[in-house]
């Protein structure tokens, strides 16, 4: 019965939710505990198995196209610009040198017999690369639960690696398969391949970013809703042309995604709480997905080598990768490299990695996902429950500063306009303490006053005191503008909506 389906995974994605919050005060990733819930509800628990790695490599797909592009969006360039050689080259070298590491220490173990199969050199280099992306998703989410705050511009430099590295895993996975399922593949042809995919991945992301914000800002809908419904189809459409054009559809999305947040969009707040949404849901399905697609006692079977190579991982071949990758650049502290090796989490991304060797028919597939699968749960629980903790030994954590603003109101960006809070002090009340008496740019609106735990509207005959703040819009330069007559159209209809917006919170709190 379709209703049964529906309520029990109502129940799970509920319950989940709320042992998430749970979770978030012993430092354990939500999503650790989806995963968990698709276990229960597969084979060895309900029942709801998922065979058909199809279905879970499309969902993954389509998952993982929505989790880079909000990624992307909240990638700030300027945050990125002082890291942006340490991401770009943890993203692309430290990928390589992880995947060399591990994939070396694979085949020891298998020369030695301590692997549960044979594994030959090129399957143990794909059993690497499988596992080589980073997960973001995780590591933040414990860090905003604990009000954490990275020195050393830690947090942009882990959003660059993890936003980039997974198209660099996926074509090393698709590479290394090629390789295997041919034999005698040419591996100069590969690489040029890769070079193919990084190169049409970053024209193609930037250009059609480029396309949906032109879009978005001329197309002029009365039904706000409808923009980010736009936005999503732009991010499908981004996957799919370029991957038709040979290009990386991952890395394109990602792209696409800094491209649309780092430039002036109509009713940008919206679309950004849209897509921060359907992203925690297409995450919370595919970790309870690919949690049934497992069966319990096959990870038995591989958990003592798994347990063996997940060490391995998190102490010697991250670390080992970073040190390395890290060491022309003098930036960061050692410290900070540490913490950078340590923030390493496995995540859904592996596992929807290692579908590519079972639809491929690469001999020992379903043990290497299952190997995966196991590695991933011990990444999560080791590193994921001490990211909170390893911060604050190392001394890199300060507290979050607030966010927002005392006033609680928040302005449209394509208004074309800023708001600042300026505090009343002696040298602004020397020419007089009424209102209008204030030395203001002519730029400059007050649009609300707090004395207290009061709110006054702004008249200009209004007596000031000392330690009032006001909330005063003001406009930007209208050079980085697009579409200039549009905003400044807009720019007065948003400023007459947060007027109303302040007058209905002041009658509220009356």
């Amino acid at each position: 019965m379709i209703e049964h389906y529906l309520l029990l995974a109502a129940i799970v994605v509920l319950g989940g939710i709320l042992a998430g919050k749970v979770g978030y005060k012993f430092g354990i990733p939500s999503l650790l505990l989806f995963l968990f819930a698709g276990i229960i509800c597969g084979n060895s628990g309900l029942g709801m198995s998922i065979s058909s790695p199809k279905l879970a490599q499309l969902i993954g797909v389509i998952a993982l196209s929505i989790i880079l592009f909000s990624g992307g969006m909240d990638t700030k360039i300027k945050e990125i610009k002082p890291v942006i050689k340490e991401g770009v080259i943890l993203s692309t070298l430290g990928v390589i040198l992880t995947t060399i590491f591990t994939g070396g220490f694979v085949y020891f173990c298998s020369i030695y017999h301590i692997a549960p199969i044979e594994i030959s050199l090129p399957v143990a280099l794909l059993l690497a690369a499988l596992m080589s992306s980073t997960d973001s998703a995780s590591v933040f989410a414990i860090l905003r639960s604990q009000n954490m705050y990275l020195k050393e511009n830690l947090k942009p430099a882990l959003e660059l690696e993890s936003g980039s590295n997974d198209p660099m895993a996926y074509m090393l996975t698709l590479a290394l398969i090629q390789f295997i399922s041919e034999g005698n593949a040419n591996p100069w042809l590969i690489g040029g391949n890769l070079i193919i995919q990084f190169v049409v991945g970053i024209i193609a992301g930037y250009i059609i970013g480029r396309i949906a914000v032109n879009l978005l800002n001329r197309v002029n809908i009365d039904n706000d809703t409808l923009y980010p419904i736009i936005l999503l189809c732009f991010v499908f459409a981004i996957y799919s042309i370029t991957s038709l054009m040979k290009g990386n559809g991952y890395l394109a999305v990602y792209i696409a995604g800094i491209t649309v947040g780092n430039s002036r969009l109509v009713h940008k707040k919206s679309i950004a709480t849209f897509f921060d949404g359907i992203t925690w849901l297409v995450q919370i399905i595919l970790f309870i997905l690919l949690g049934m697609l497992v069966h319990p006692p096959e990870l038995l079977k591989v958990a003592g080598f798994g347990l063996i190579v997940a060490l391995f991982m998190i102490f010697f071949g991250r670390p080992l990768s970073v040190l390395i990758s890290l060491l022309p650049l003098r930036k960061l502290s050692f410290k900070g490299r540490i913490y950078l090796s340590w923030v390493g989490l496995r995540g859904a991304v592996p596992i929807i990695f290692a579908t590519y060797p079972i639809l491929m028919d690469v001999p020992g597939a379903q043990i290497l996902f299952n190997i995966v699968f196991f590695i991933t749960i011990v990444s999560l629980l080791v590193q994921g429950s001490t990211v909170g903790y390893v911060a604050k030994l190392l001394k890199l954590s300060v507290p979050a500063p607030p966010v927002g603003n005392l006033f609680g109101v928040e302005i449209p960006e394509e208004t074309g306009t800023k708001m600042e809070e300026r505090k009343v002090n002696k040298k602004m009340l020397s020419s007089g303490d009424r209102l209008m008496d204030i030395d203001l740019d002519d730029k400059e609106l007050v649009i609300l006053i707090k004395r207290n735990n009061s709110y006054r509207v702004p008249k200009g005959p209004m007596h000031l005191k000392v330690g009032d703040i006001l909330l005063i819009v003001s406009e930007t330069d209208k050079k980085n503008i697009l579409d200039n007559e549009i905003i400044d159209v807009r720019r007065e209809q948003n400023i007459e909506k947060l007027r109303q917006r302040v007058q209905e919170k002041k009658a509220n709190k009356k």
